[in-house]
């Protein structure tokens, strides 16, 4: 064991970080999968706790993994991935799967060993990673906004509408984030500005065509409507009943919660060991542990902008800006949407909730963040100094 984290690098804060929050949800996961076996009655609560264990264990050796890896090797990367994930986007879309009537086309299943992968998570960071190396080759250059569609923001909506008919809130966080990259990369504000009214004009073109062809899209468009309607105007809806349980939940929980593993809405609340976990955290270890958790994703949070600051290159500080800020951002969101702050959305509590391969897409942008807080002897270079002996740094110079 000794000898095995001799060899871990990077910001020992944010290993740290990452470690007692895998540690923790250990608890949470145990108690609310019992909801999944005596409501839903889908297997038992040692599996469902021994499956998130496995993926934790997994996602850990990416984090080892990937850390490894030179942060500028990235770039190159990128350029590769990016054809790799538009293909998984258009596959997944493709397959029409529905759940009670809406699209749900947001997961394929790996052949062999029967594990469903959410293909827009993979996106997700392939993206941001692409627009960091974009923005860090333009740093020292005056652009025009005709300049920078073809290779800045094509990627960008194609992705983005990919992913938009099953998961609006995966898509619509993906585009703020890509905006708030790009506004810290130094984009235009006035191009900026274009694109989000743009990005508005396309969102009320989808819908309008999703109305007109429901069969293109079935229910989705009348699910995100329903969600929003519920949260301005609470109705009878499922989104309200799940949001009146959080909240019963966290009001149960009072300062100090009713202890582990004695959560009753977990029974009753949908959801409860994934998007509404933080509700049953706070009824079980109260308003305390509920401002704990968040004050160590918060931690994390500082820990990753001290780790951009800290980087010698533009490229180094964009990177970490671009997958590590996202994380944080969905646990903030997680959290809003169980004390009924934001609308239901979907997003699971990284590293926390129970799940599939998100677990590991968080623990592959953790890595990347590691891999950019390792001084190493080659690192400090600008952008423009490219490797030749590597040829990937090859192709993104080229690129």
């Amino acid at each position: 064991m000794l000898k095995f984290l001799q060899h871990i690098q990077g910001d020992k804060v944010i290993w740290a970080v990452v470690a007692l929050l895998a540690l923790f949800s250990f608890l949470p996961v145990y108690s609310a999968s019992s909801n999944l076996v005596y409501v839903v009655g889908n297997g038992t609560t040692m599996g469902h706790l021994m499956k998130h264990g496995l993926l934790l264990f997994l996602g850990f050796g990416i984090i080892y993994g990937i850390h490894k890896i030179p942060a500028h090797y990235f770039k190159g990367l990128a350029i590769i991935a990016m054809p790799v994930v538009i293909a998984l986007l258009v596959y997944t879309l493709a397959q029409g799967t529905t759940i009670e009537g809406a699209n749900a086309s947001r997961w394929i299943r790996l052949p062999l060993v029967g594990i469903t992968f959410q293909t827009s998570t993979l996106a997700s960071v392939v993206l941001m990673i692409y627009i960091a190396r974009y923005l860090s080759k333009i740093k020292d250059r005056t652009i025009t906004f005709k300049e920078s569609v073809l290779p800045l923001w094509s990627p960008v909506f194609l992705i983005v509408l990919l992913i938009l008919p099953a998961n609006f809130s995966t898509a619509a966080i993906l585009f703020f984030m890509v905006l708030v990259l790009c506004f810290l990369g130094g984009y235009p504000l006035k191009y900026l500005s274009a694109m989000i009214g743009f990005g508005l004009v396309s969102l009320l073109f989808f819908v309008l065509i999703a109305k007109a062809a429901p069969d293109l899209f079935p229910n989705r468009v009348d699910t995100w409507l329903s969600r929003i309607e519920s949260f301005w105007d609470p109705a009878d809806t499922e989104a309200d009943y799940q949001i009146e349980k959080a909240k019963i939940a966290i009001a149960s929980g009072g300062l100090v919660g009713n202890g582990a593993g004695k959560s009753v809405m977990k029974n009753f609340l949908p959801q409860s060991s994934s998007d509404f976990i933080y509700a049953i955290i706070v009824e079980e270890y109260g308003l305390i542990g509920g401002f704990v958790l968040m004050f160590f994703y918060l931690l994390l949070l500082f820990r990753i902008v001290v780790v951009a600051n800290a980087s010698e290159s533009v490229f180094g500080k964009l990177l970490v800006v671009g997958v590590g800020l996202p994380i944080v951002f969905q646990a903030l969101i997680n959290m809003a949407v169980a004390v009924e702050l934001f609308p239901v959305t979907g997003q699971t509590l990284p590293l926390i909730s129970s799940g599939g391969t998100s677990i590991w897409m968080t623990c592959l942008a953790i890595g990347i963040v590691l891999s950019a807080s390792i001084k190493r002897s080659k690192e400090g270079i600008e952008e423009q100094d490219i490797d030749e002996n590597n040829p990937l740094e090859v192709l993104s110079g080229q690129l």
